[in-house]
């Protein structure tokens, strides 16, 4: 895994987390994507299961567009590194 596109996915999920206009529940998935991404466990599995997450919640209407571009980004950018 290239760790420079690991970070580069983390710092794009800090920004999200620092949007005020990313609603609170939006919030709370990107913190536990970005919790499965920091840990130990097999980088695939964890890769998976943070864009599963974070697909999950670029559904809910209260997302902005934008807000939820930025999500999309971060999932592509995940998908790339499966």
């Amino acid at each position: 895994m290239n760790m420079s596109a690991m970070e580069e996915v983390i710092q794009l999920l800090d920004n999200i987390l620092n949007d005020r206009g990313v609603p609170k529940n939006v919030k709370e998935s990107v913190e536990e994507s970005l919790q499965m991404l920091r840990s130990g466990s097999d980088n695939d599995v964890k890769v998976a299961e943070a864009a599963a997450v974070l697909d999950d919640v670029s559904n809910d209407p209260n997302l902005t567009s934008y807000g939820r571009t930025l999500l999309w980004n971060a999932i592509t950018k995940l998908e790339e590194l499966k």
